[in-house]
Protein backbone atom coordinates (compact mmCIF):
# COMPACT_ATOMS: atom_id res chain seq x y z
CA UNK A 1 0.00 0.00 0.00
CA UNK A 2 1.58 3.43 -0.97
CA UNK A 3 2.14 5.65 2.00
CA UNK A 4 0.35 8.54 0.43
CA UNK A 5 0.94 10.85 3.88
CA UNK A 6 4.45 10.35 3.69
CA UNK A 7 5.04 13.44 2.01
CA UNK A 8 2.37 15.60 3.19
CA UNK A 9 4.70 18.23 3.55
CA UNK A 10 5.44 18.21 0.17
CA UNK A 11 1.81 18.50 -0.98
CA UNK A 12 1.68 21.75 1.46
CA UNK A 13 4.99 23.09 -0.30
CA UNK A 14 3.05 22.52 -3.78
CA UNK A 15 -0.23 24.29 -2.33
CA UNK A 16 1.98 27.76 -0.91
CA UNK A 17 4.05 27.80 -4.23
CA UNK A 18 0.52 27.64 -6.15
CA UNK A 19 -1.10 30.28 -3.81
CA UNK A 20 1.65 32.63 -2.46
CA UNK A 21 2.55 34.15 -5.93
CA UNK A 22 -1.33 34.47 -6.57
CA UNK A 23 -2.51 36.05 -3.01
CA UNK A 24 0.59 38.78 -3.96
CA UNK A 25 -1.03 39.86 -6.93
CA UNK A 26 -4.20 39.65 -5.59
CA UNK A 27 -3.26 42.04 -2.65
CA UNK A 28 -1.26 44.33 -5.07
CA UNK A 29 -3.26 44.52 -8.21
CA UNK A 30 -6.63 43.04 -6.52
CA UNK A 31 -8.70 41.41 -10.07
CA UNK A 32 -10.08 43.03 -13.06
CA UNK A 33 -13.80 43.00 -12.50
CA UNK A 34 -16.22 43.37 -15.09
CA UNK A 35 -19.05 45.71 -14.91
CA UNK A 36 -20.92 43.16 -13.48
CA UNK A 37 -19.49 44.77 -10.14
CA UNK A 38 -18.06 47.84 -11.57
CA UNK A 39 -21.28 49.08 -13.48
CA UNK A 40 -21.43 50.04 -17.17
CA UNK A 41 -23.85 49.56 -19.93
CA UNK A 42 -26.30 46.69 -20.83
CA UNK A 43 -27.31 46.06 -24.52
CA UNK A 44 -29.50 43.69 -25.90
CA UNK A 45 -30.17 42.89 -30.07
CA UNK A 46 -31.43 40.15 -32.16
CA UNK A 47 -30.57 39.66 -35.47
CA UNK A 48 -32.68 37.67 -38.16
CA UNK A 49 -29.93 35.21 -38.95
CA UNK A 50 -27.15 33.53 -37.59
CA UNK A 51 -24.24 35.10 -36.87
CA UNK A 52 -20.66 34.37 -34.85
CA UNK A 53 -20.04 36.59 -31.67
CA UNK A 54 -16.30 36.31 -32.18
CA UNK A 55 -16.72 38.38 -35.41
CA UNK A 56 -18.92 40.95 -33.14
CA UNK A 57 -16.30 41.42 -30.76
CA UNK A 58 -13.74 42.13 -33.55
CA UNK A 59 -15.41 44.16 -35.61
CA UNK A 60 -16.45 46.79 -32.45
CA UNK A 61 -13.01 46.88 -31.16
CA UNK A 62 -11.51 48.16 -34.59
CA UNK A 63 -14.24 50.79 -34.24
CA UNK A 64 -12.78 51.52 -30.44
CA UNK A 65 -15.24 50.36 -28.73
CA UNK A 66 -14.68 47.96 -25.71
CA UNK A 67 -16.78 44.93 -25.39
CA UNK A 68 -16.34 42.91 -21.78
CA UNK A 69 -18.54 40.49 -23.18
CA UNK A 70 -20.86 38.93 -25.21
CA UNK A 71 -23.48 36.29 -23.93
CA UNK A 72 -25.84 34.78 -26.14
CA UNK A 73 -29.15 34.92 -24.61
CA UNK A 74 -31.86 33.79 -27.21
CA UNK A 75 -31.83 32.64 -30.97
CA UNK A 76 -29.56 35.29 -33.02
CA UNK A 77 -29.90 37.00 -29.46
CA UNK A 78 -27.11 38.67 -27.71
CA UNK A 79 -26.32 40.14 -24.85
CA UNK A 80 -23.37 43.02 -24.96
CA UNK A 81 -21.84 44.10 -21.45
CA UNK A 82 -19.43 47.64 -22.30
CA UNK A 83 -18.31 50.41 -20.41
CA UNK A 84 -20.76 53.27 -19.64
CA UNK A 85 -21.70 54.70 -23.09
CA UNK A 86 -24.51 57.74 -23.81
CA UNK A 87 -27.80 56.69 -26.82
CA UNK A 88 -25.34 58.50 -29.32
CA UNK A 89 -22.58 56.17 -28.51
CA UNK A 90 -25.13 53.48 -29.04
CA UNK A 91 -26.18 54.52 -32.39
CA UNK A 92 -22.65 54.11 -33.28
CA UNK A 93 -22.82 50.40 -32.09
CA UNK A 94 -25.94 49.50 -34.09
CA UNK A 95 -24.38 51.43 -36.92
CA UNK A 96 -21.25 49.17 -37.37
CA UNK A 97 -23.16 45.90 -36.57
CA UNK A 98 -25.45 47.32 -39.41
CA UNK A 99 -22.33 48.02 -42.09
CA UNK A 100 -20.59 44.98 -40.69
CA UNK A 101 -24.13 42.29 -41.04
CA UNK A 102 -26.24 44.26 -43.56
CA UNK A 103 -28.71 44.37 -41.73
CA UNK A 104 -30.50 46.67 -38.54
CA UNK A 105 -30.40 44.67 -35.59
CA UNK A 106 -33.45 44.93 -33.57
CA UNK A 107 -32.80 46.43 -30.20
CA UNK A 108 -34.30 44.59 -27.33
CA UNK A 109 -32.45 46.40 -24.35
CA UNK A 110 -30.42 49.38 -23.63
CA UNK A 111 -29.94 49.34 -19.94
CA UNK A 112 -27.20 51.27 -17.87
CA UNK A 113 -25.48 49.09 -14.99
CA UNK A 114 -24.93 51.64 -12.11
CA UNK A 115 -22.09 51.41 -9.80
CA UNK A 116 -24.60 50.58 -6.69
CA UNK A 117 -26.04 47.53 -8.16
CA UNK A 118 -22.52 46.53 -9.11
CA UNK A 119 -21.90 46.96 -5.57
CA UNK A 120 -25.12 44.96 -4.30
CA UNK A 121 -24.00 42.14 -6.36
CA UNK A 122 -20.41 42.08 -5.23
CA UNK A 123 -22.09 42.31 -1.42
CA UNK A 124 -24.43 39.29 -2.48
CA UNK A 125 -21.69 37.33 -3.99
CA UNK A 126 -19.77 37.42 -0.74
CA UNK A 127 -22.98 36.79 1.33
CA UNK A 128 -23.36 33.27 -1.09
CA UNK A 129 -19.78 32.38 -0.59
CA UNK A 130 -20.15 32.73 3.53
CA UNK A 131 -23.74 31.16 3.56
CA UNK A 132 -22.25 28.06 1.78
CA UNK A 133 -18.76 27.34 3.37
CA UNK A 134 -20.80 27.92 6.96
CA UNK A 135 -23.32 25.14 5.53
CA UNK A 136 -20.77 22.69 4.53
CA UNK A 137 -18.94 23.09 8.20
CA UNK A 138 -21.89 22.34 9.50
CA UNK A 139 -23.10 19.87 7.65
CA UNK A 140 -19.65 17.95 7.58
CA UNK A 141 -19.20 18.43 11.44
CA UNK A 142 -22.48 16.78 11.77
CA UNK A 143 -22.08 13.94 9.72
CA UNK A 144 -18.54 12.72 10.99
CA UNK A 145 -19.17 13.73 14.83
CA UNK A 146 -16.38 15.83 14.95
CA UNK A 147 -15.42 19.28 14.63
CA UNK A 148 -12.28 18.40 12.67
CA UNK A 149 -13.08 17.17 9.64
CA UNK A 150 -15.29 19.93 8.77
CA UNK A 151 -12.90 22.54 9.52
CA UNK A 152 -10.25 20.67 7.30
CA UNK A 153 -12.80 20.30 4.65
CA UNK A 154 -13.57 24.15 4.79
CA UNK A 155 -9.78 24.69 4.92
CA UNK A 156 -9.53 23.09 1.51
CA UNK A 157 -11.90 25.31 0.47
CA UNK A 158 -10.09 27.85 1.40
CA UNK A 159 -7.27 26.38 0.07
CA UNK A 160 -9.23 26.25 -3.57
CA UNK A 161 -10.42 29.69 -3.68
CA UNK A 162 -7.02 31.24 -3.23
CA UNK A 163 -6.29 29.44 -6.46
CA UNK A 164 -8.41 30.34 -8.49
CA UNK A 165 -8.49 33.74 -6.85
CA UNK A 166 -4.97 34.35 -7.78
CA UNK A 167 -4.48 32.91 -10.75
CA UNK A 168 -7.78 35.29 -12.31
CA UNK A 169 -5.85 38.27 -10.71
CA UNK A 170 -2.81 37.09 -12.58
CA UNK A 171 -4.58 36.55 -15.87
CA UNK A 172 -6.06 39.82 -15.21
CA UNK A 173 -2.90 41.67 -14.90
CA UNK A 174 -0.81 39.77 -18.04
CA UNK A 175 -4.13 39.07 -20.15
CA UNK A 176 -6.94 41.42 -19.34
CA UNK A 177 -9.12 38.73 -18.08
CA UNK A 178 -12.18 40.35 -16.06
CA UNK A 179 -14.04 38.43 -13.21
CA UNK A 180 -17.99 38.53 -13.80
CA UNK A 181 -20.95 36.47 -12.05
CA UNK A 182 -20.12 33.47 -14.04
CA UNK A 183 -16.91 33.36 -12.31
CA UNK A 184 -18.73 33.80 -9.28
CA UNK A 185 -20.41 30.36 -10.34
CA UNK A 186 -17.26 28.14 -11.01
CA UNK A 187 -16.30 29.19 -7.64
CA UNK A 188 -19.36 28.21 -5.76
CA UNK A 189 -19.20 24.66 -7.83
CA UNK A 190 -15.33 24.19 -7.47
CA UNK A 191 -16.31 24.69 -3.16
CA UNK A 192 -19.32 21.98 -4.11
CA UNK A 193 -16.95 19.51 -5.98
CA UNK A 194 -13.99 19.75 -3.84
CA UNK A 195 -16.51 18.62 -0.73
CA UNK A 196 -18.07 15.85 -2.62
CA UNK A 197 -14.80 13.83 -3.15
CA UNK A 198 -14.02 15.17 0.21
CA UNK A 199 -17.24 13.76 1.97
CA UNK A 200 -16.38 10.27 -0.21
CA UNK A 201 -12.86 9.85 1.22
CA UNK A 202 -14.09 10.63 5.09
CA UNK A 203 -16.85 8.28 4.48
CA UNK A 204 -14.16 5.66 3.87
CA UNK A 205 -11.87 6.97 6.55
CA UNK A 206 -15.19 6.69 9.14
CA UNK A 207 -15.38 2.59 7.65
CA UNK A 208 -12.06 1.81 8.41
CA UNK A 209 -11.75 3.08 11.73
CA UNK A 210 -15.22 1.18 12.57
CA UNK A 211 -13.89 -1.88 11.42
CA UNK A 212 -9.65 -1.25 11.84
CA UNK A 213 -10.07 0.24 15.36
CA UNK A 214 -6.72 -1.29 16.70
CA UNK A 215 -4.56 0.11 13.04
CA UNK A 216 -3.32 4.11 13.48
CA UNK A 217 -4.97 7.12 11.87
CA UNK A 218 -2.48 7.72 9.28
CA UNK A 219 -2.48 4.27 8.07
CA UNK A 220 -6.11 4.49 7.97
CA UNK A 221 -5.66 7.55 5.85
CA UNK A 222 -3.72 6.01 3.29
CA UNK A 223 -5.53 2.92 2.96
CA UNK A 224 -9.19 5.35 2.52
CA UNK A 225 -6.91 7.52 -0.38
CA UNK A 226 -5.89 4.34 -1.95
CA UNK A 227 -9.10 2.52 -2.04
CA UNK A 228 -11.05 6.28 -3.34
CA UNK A 229 -8.90 7.93 -5.22
CA UNK A 230 -9.18 6.55 -8.63
CA UNK A 231 -12.72 6.59 -8.50
CA UNK A 232 -12.54 10.55 -7.71
CA UNK A 233 -9.62 10.66 -10.69
CA UNK A 234 -12.24 9.19 -13.09
CA UNK A 235 -14.72 11.53 -12.07
CA UNK A 236 -12.74 14.46 -12.20
CA UNK A 237 -11.12 13.52 -15.74
CA UNK A 238 -14.42 12.81 -17.80
CA UNK A 239 -15.56 16.61 -16.51
CA UNK A 240 -12.60 17.59 -17.34
CA UNK A 241 -12.62 16.52 -21.03
CA UNK A 242 -16.02 18.03 -21.05
CA UNK A 243 -14.73 21.34 -20.05
CA UNK A 244 -11.70 21.24 -22.64
CA UNK A 245 -14.62 20.89 -24.99
CA UNK A 246 -15.92 24.07 -24.27
CA UNK A 247 -13.36 26.07 -23.84
CA UNK A 248 -11.98 24.90 -27.48
CA UNK A 249 -15.53 24.82 -28.89
CA UNK A 250 -18.05 26.81 -26.85
CA UNK A 251 -17.20 30.16 -28.06
CA UNK A 252 -15.85 33.53 -26.45
CA UNK A 253 -18.93 33.76 -24.21
CA UNK A 254 -18.33 30.88 -21.63
CA UNK A 255 -14.60 30.46 -22.38
CA UNK A 256 -13.27 31.53 -19.04
CA UNK A 257 -16.44 30.16 -17.09
CA UNK A 258 -15.18 27.16 -18.53
CA UNK A 259 -11.61 28.00 -17.82
CA UNK A 260 -12.57 28.59 -14.10
CA UNK A 261 -14.41 25.14 -13.82
CA UNK A 262 -11.74 23.28 -14.89
CA UNK A 263 -9.26 24.94 -12.85
CA UNK A 264 -11.73 24.30 -9.84
CA UNK A 265 -11.61 20.64 -10.59
CA UNK A 266 -7.77 20.27 -10.93
CA UNK A 267 -7.96 22.30 -7.73
CA UNK A 268 -10.47 20.57 -5.85
CA UNK A 269 -9.39 16.74 -6.92
CA UNK A 270 -5.85 17.88 -5.29
CA UNK A 271 -7.26 19.83 -2.15
CA UNK A 272 -9.82 16.66 -1.61
CA UNK A 273 -7.02 14.26 -1.03
CA UNK A 274 -3.83 16.15 -0.77
CA UNK A 275 -4.80 19.05 1.73
CA UNK A 276 -7.82 18.17 3.69
CA UNK A 277 -6.24 14.68 4.56
CA UNK A 278 -2.77 15.61 5.26
CA UNK A 279 -4.16 18.40 7.60
CA UNK A 280 -6.34 16.11 9.15
CA UNK A 281 -2.96 13.60 9.88
CA UNK A 282 -0.93 16.92 11.48
CA UNK A 283 -4.00 17.71 13.65
CA UNK A 284 -4.30 13.81 14.93
CA UNK A 285 -1.08 14.11 15.97
CA UNK A 286 -0.26 17.40 17.76
CA UNK A 287 -3.88 16.44 19.42
CA UNK A 288 -1.85 13.06 20.73
CA UNK A 289 1.23 14.75 21.55
CA UNK A 290 -0.98 17.45 23.96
Amino acid sequence: MINWMKFKWLYFLISALVIIPGLVFLILFGLNLSIDFTGGTLLEYRFSKSISSEIIITELKKEGFEVSSIQESGENTFLFRMPPIEREKEAEVKAVLSEVFQEEPEEIRFEMVGPTLGREILIKTLIAIVLATGSILAYVAWRFHKAKFGLCAILAMVHDSLVLLGLFSLMGYFWGIQVDTLFVTAILTTLAFSVYDTVVVYDRIRELQESLPDVPFEQVVNKAVTETISRSLNTSLTTMFTLIALILLGGVTIKWFAVALLMGVITGTYSSFFTTLPLLVVWEKIKKRA
